[in-house]
């Protein structure tokens, strides 16, 4: 499984940005994907995750209420629409499937937020 993130970039606080995460390969073992991000000096954490079929979703409670994972019609793709961000939001981004027991990840992708 490969994956490949975009959608990051520089946003004020407040502002909003819409990451996007396209996975190809043995796309049809994924089992559930997800957003994690990592910022500086701190481990990775979960950010968002959702099962296969999208019917359940989860949040880390420092995004629930701002954020929102979803999946594309193909199932292949996943998105993270992140509104109201602040400063402690300014992490590398990535994208990860969970599939036939194993974890994939993407490259990553930095969003800075500005206060």
């Amino acid at each position: 499984v490969q994956l490949v993130e975009s959608g990051g970039g520089l946003v004020q606080t407040g502002g909003s940005l819409r990451l996007s995460c396209a996975a190809s390969g043995s796309t049809f073992s994924i089992d559930a994907m997800g957003w994690y991000r990592q910022a500086p000096g701190k481990q990775r954490e979960l950010v968002a995750g959702i099962t296969r079929g999208g019917g359940r979703t989860d949040y880390a409670g420092s995004v629930k209420g701002r954020f929102t994972i979803s999946r594309g019609n193909a199932k292949n793709s996943i998105y993270l629409q992140m509104n109201s961000l602040q400063p402690e939001d300014t992490a590398v981004y990535y994208c990860n499937a969970w599939a036939s027991g194993d974890d994939y990840w993407g490259q990553g992708t930095q969003v800075t937020v500005s206060s």
